[in-house]
């Protein structure tokens, strides 16, 4: 029976790097200083082919004088400078005298990013995942304000999907069971899911009464994405896909699809 997970599932969202020290090329006037950035929780942001991602990045800002507010938020891939992303507002929260967060609010259409390149020679829509970084222009009470470059770095990756079938079922103990799937990742040229090539992707199995996988063997995705292995049916119990990720894809992992012994 075939299963897969939702796109963009929490599974998908690992941890990035999220907390810098304000760079040596900011500048402005006065001692206001961001002190602390956080994108998205704390987790990378995944973009697929259709839904419109929204994401906070959380700003904590001090002076002696107290928080105006932010003018001004941006966030781009850090080695291209691409940055098909909206800054849609921000709020502030005063913390105390001198310190207040600022939430913006930022937003990344997948329809759009294909748009923003359009009419470059050799533009990759897909090009826009990878490291990012954020850009924030922050202002005091007293008119203190400074032009904050790289106060925090995040990842944007390309979402994907995973899909196990583990067939027959039921199995004879001590037979030959065959799983398949296929690894597809978000294209944002055309809006479509298309088959990761060439990754390793791990065989994971739980034993019927138990709670945790474990990896039994790997397999390589083939052109299409698909995947294809044999294992020894020994016991009753859970199969499934992990994809690990990379720099520029979400980490995937497939729903358990269930083998009886017969």
């Amino acid at each position: 029976m075939r299963r897969k997970i939702a796109v963009g599932a929490a599974l998908g969202a690992v941890a990035a790097t999220l907390v810098t020290a304000p760079a040596a090329q900011a500048e402005g006037r006065g001692d206001i200083r961001v002190t602390k950035t956080v994108v998205n929780n704390g987790g990378n942001v995944i973009v697929g082919v259709k839904d419109v991602k929204t994401f906070p990045v959380a700003i904590t800002i001090k002076d002696n004088s107290g928080v105006k507010g932010v003018s001004r938020v941006s966030a781009f891939n850090r080695n291209n400078g691409h940055g098909p992303v909206d800054h849609l507002g921000t709020s502030c929260k005063k913390v105390s005298g001198t310190t207040s967060v600022c939430t913006a609010t930022m937003r990344i259409d997948p329809a759009w990013i294909d748009n923003y390149g359009s009419g470059n020679e050799g533009w990759d829509a897909n090009s826009v995942a990878g490291e990012w970084t954020v850009n924030a222009t922050v202002k005091a009470n007293d008119g203190d304000y400074w032009i904050s470059d790289s106060i925090a770095a995040f990842r944007v990756k390309r979402a994907a999907v995973l899909t196990t079938d583990a067939s027959p079922e039921p199995v004879a103990k001590g037979s030959t069971l065959t799983v398949t799937g296929r690894l597809t990742r978000a294209n944002w040229t055309d809006l479509k899911y298309h088959g990761y090539i060439n990754r390793t992707v791990q065989l994971q199995f739980k034993k019927a009464g138990t709670t945790s996988y474990k990896t039994v063997k790997s397999a390589t995705t083939n052109s299409t994405g698909n995947l294809r292995t044999t294992v020894t049916a020994t016991a009753p119990g859970s199969w499934r896909w992990y994809f690990p990720g990379t720099p520029t894809t979400m980490q995937v992992i497939s729903t358990g699809d269930a083998v009886t012994l017969k």
